[in-house]
């Protein structure tokens, strides 16, 4: 395998995206092809993973993906000099109870992969006390190596100094110290980051980070600090596709459609129609599936209720074959939805379901889904592994459910999905059908 390190923290918050997308584009500006993953279930950071490297960033999951799958896609980065995962939450955060292969936390990929971890750490409002929290994590997991820390946030040349002092009494590496800067933060919304997308400067934002990283921060020895174990044997990555031809909506309403999850589809033979509600296009008239992202439909309601063309295409694809949502997706094929302020506006009116933002409720975790039916290609009975975030509310739900749907612990969760003769929808994405 390509040798790599984990880019991960104690916590949310810590401008790890940040330190990950300068250095993605700082190794690539110095001549390198450096491949980036996204540890767990996570489908905007890609993005700008790609943006940063200019090549396509895919999600290692140990919870819903299992061993052929996990290091089918690791493989995707054997042509590369250089692999870069970033991490999610905090590098030992995961759930409670393990899933395919791991409980999904950062470190579980980590071990697996043999990537040491390269720790970013907020020392704002502390010094030497950081140096606690880095030997902690060290030795938290002997089977985890944390290869050393980026300090960030530093607030001055002596806060640096103080730091740095507590971080060489206890042994931890420091690899660079990034000074507090406000104006590198990325504007964030309810499910994480803005999308890539929807930064018309993103790539003169990303060039600038490279310049911060690469002022502060010893790339050379990051990468010397790459390894990687000796990986079983992994063929190129497989996701059967639901279709042949498929019809994917893909603009700022639909977006979050897992980079694997594509990639998987058109290895496997499927052609892939993208179209775009927002702009009232219809989706491709060949079409043997209709598929509709995540994404934020909210934000974009009283478009979608106006795309009249879109409605009446998709609700003539419908009558012969099938069309299938995922949370944005999902509330989009039905019959309303209402946004932030309390209005209504009309959707697709496939599925009965009304779902309301003016009532937000967090809804966040793993799922595994039983089928009740059959959906695009999965015969009824097949399980599923996916992932729920959002924060809509269920008014009405009146078609039949789709799936028996537990969270990680194995509890029942209302969210179960419908379906109407050929079209359903899941509030969870999905990541990997269990085979």
């Amino acid at each position: 395998m390509t040798p790599g390190v984990m880019i991960a923290a104690p916590a949310s918050g810590t401008g790890k995206t940040t330190v990950m997308l300068g250095l993605l584009r700082a190794f690539r500006d110095a001549g390198l092809c450096v491949q980036p993953f996204k540890s767990g279930p996570d489908y905007i950071d890609p993005a700008f993973h790609r943006a940063a490297s200019g090549r396509p960033s895919f999600n290692l999951d140990s919870w819903a993906m299992a061993q052929p799958m996990l290091h089918g896609l690791a493989a995707e980065g054997r042509d590369a000099d250089l692999v870069l995962a970033e991490g999610s939450m905090g590098l030992f955060d995961g759930v409670a109870k393990p899933g395919a292969t791991g409980n999904g936390a950062s470190a579980d990929v980590a071990r697996r992969m043999g990537w040491p971890v390269v720790l970013v750490i907020d020392v704002s409002g502390q010094a030497q006390s950081a140096a606690a929290t880095a030997l902690g994590f060290a030795r938290y997991d002997p089977a985890v190596q944390v290869a050393g820390v980026i300090l960030n946030r530093v607030a001055s040349p002596r806060h640096e100094r103080l730091a740095r002092s507590g971080m060489a009494a206890v042994g931890i590496r420091v690899f660079g110290a990034l000074p507090r800067r406000g104006d590198l933060k990325l504007p964030e919304r309810h499910l994480g980051l803005v999308q890539a997308s929807e930064h018309p400067d993103l790539d003169a934002r990303i060039a600038e980070y490279a310049v911060f990283l690469r002022e502060h921060v010893d790339l050379a020895a990051i990468r010397e600090a790459a390894t990687s174990a000796v990986a079983p044997a992994a063929p190129a990555h497989r996701f059967a596709p639901p279709a042949q031809r498929i019809a994917l909506a893909q603009d700022s309403a639909f977006s979050f459609a897992y980079p694997h999850m594509l990639a998987g589809w058109r290895s496997a033979g499927a052609e892939i129609l993208p179209f775009s509600p927002l702009a009232d296009e219809a989706p491709d008239a060949a079409a043997d599936l209709v598929w509709l992202p995540g994404g934020y439909p909210e934000l974009h309601a009283g478009r979608l209720a106006d795309a009249a063309r879109f409605r009446t295409a998709l609700t003539e694809h419908a009558r012969t074959r099938p069309v299938h949502g995922e949370c944005g997706g999902y509330m989009a094929l039905g019959d309303g939805l209402i946004d932030a302020d309390g209005t209504r506006h009309q959707m697709a009116g496939l599925l009965g379901l009304v779902t309301s933002y003016a009532q937000r409720r967090m809804h966040l975790g793993y799922r595994h889904a039983t089928l009740l039916a059959p959906v695009a290609g999965a015969a009824a009975g097949t399980g599923q592994r996916g992932h729920e975030f959002h924060y809509s509310t269920i008014l009405e739900q009146p078609d039949a459910p789709l799936a028996h749907v537990v969270d990680a612990e194995g509890t029942p969760v209302a969210e179960t999905g419908s379906y109407r003769r050929h079209v359903s929808g899941t509030f969870f994405h999905l990541i990997a059908p269990e085979r």
